[in-house]
């Protein structure tokens, strides 16, 4: 079994490869800075059921303070592979605070990659986004599109800035990468402000859901575990492969219009969707559409769970929570 790096370990996606990977025998180091985007103890719920496992270890920290802080802060013992999902999240967030983005998103990259570059270690599994794409006309979205004119928010160019960064070490010292993009990832642990979880709770007070556009606009929404099966397969592609640069799709190949997914939860939910119609946010792009071919061909990645049956768990999950302090929804 492997020694694996796990940068944003206590987020959505990074706790649930965590458990993941420790059912699959392996050590896993988590690193978290905490972030205060959302409330830290959504985080340390999430690290909950793993934090005393014998084989994981946590470190809260910063990557942006640099390679020394890393080297002093994490166990010299052999790692023997990064997935780096740590970052600011969201395209709105970042169209008000662009400079935070780049700098976290960017400058802590390249200080992890530096820190890799002088601790020997080869092999890195980067967390990129849909987002790269922006309102590319072709679809679905192949990763081999031209992107350099086609991000539309400070936080698509701070992703395809990770990717042209790793790129650079892969060309320069040999690291061996995967770039994944991923596309709308949903499910339990889903952050407070992305939207599935905004509208179930929204529907719960039986208020009004805001519909930016027209309703039209569609997202290849993606079931976390799903995420995190493509993660594991790119771990194990990159364990078993030297001298690799790749850069995949990890979504469903399905969008979903707005009203559609409004339509599901409200099923799910159990009550009727009011609709309150808003100009479209600064930012936003009208469709996300994955091409999953390559990472089919890769990794046979197979997304399996269908928009219904996750929102289900989504809603369960939310349902099994205990109460919070009461919060703004929107």
């Amino acid at each position: 079994m492997a020694s694996i790096l796990v940068t944003g370990c206590a987020g959505f996606i990074g706790s649930h490869l965590c458990e993941h990977l420790l059912q699959g025998g392996h050590h896993v180091i988590g690193i978290d800075n905490f972030d205060p985007f959302y409330d830290r103890t959504i985080k340390e719920q999430n690290l909950a059921g793993f934090i005393h496992h014998p084989r994981f270890s946590f470190h809260e920290l910063e990557l942006r303070q640099g390679a020394e802080a890393l080297a002093d802060a994490l166990p010299a013992a052999p790692i023997d592979l990064v997935v780096h999902l740590a970052a600011k999240a969201g395209v709105g967030p970042s169209v008000r605070e662009p400079v935070a983005y780049l700098d976290t998103n960017v400058m802590g990259t390249l200080q992890l990659l530096e820190w890799m570059r002088q601790r020997g270690i080869q092999k890195l599994f980067f967390a990129s986004s849909s987002s790269v794409y922006g309102n590319t006309p072709e679809r679905p979205f192949r990763e081999e599109l031209p992107l350099l004119q086609a991000c539309i928010s400070p936080y698509a160019a701070s992703k395809l800035a990770g990717e042209q960064l790793t790129y650079t070490y892969h060309h320069l010292y040999r690291l061996d990468v995967l770039n994944a993009r991923f596309f709308t990832v949903y499910g339990p642990r889903q952050r407070p402000d992305l939207a599935i979880h905004k509208f179930v709770k929204l529907l719960r007070a039986g208020q009004p859901i805001p519909v930016f556009g027209d309703g039209t606009t569609a997202r290849d929404y993606t079931f976390v575990l799903d995420t995190v099966a493509g993660i594991n397969q790119g771990i194990d592609y990159l364990l078993a492969h030297e001298q690799v640069y790749e850069t995949i799709n990890l979504g469903n190949s399905r969008p979903v219009p707005l009203l559609e997914l409004i339509s599901a939860l409200g099923e799910a939910v159990g009550v009727e969707p009011q609709l309150e119609f808003q100009p479209m946010q600064a930012g936003d792009v009208d469709v996300t559409y994955a091409d999953i071919r390559k990472a089919q061909a890769l990794l046979a990645y197979s997304p399996r769970t269908s928009l219904a049956a996750g929102l289900q768990e989504f809603v369960a999950w939310l349902d099994s929570r205990p109460p919070a302090s009461p919060t703004p929804i929107w």
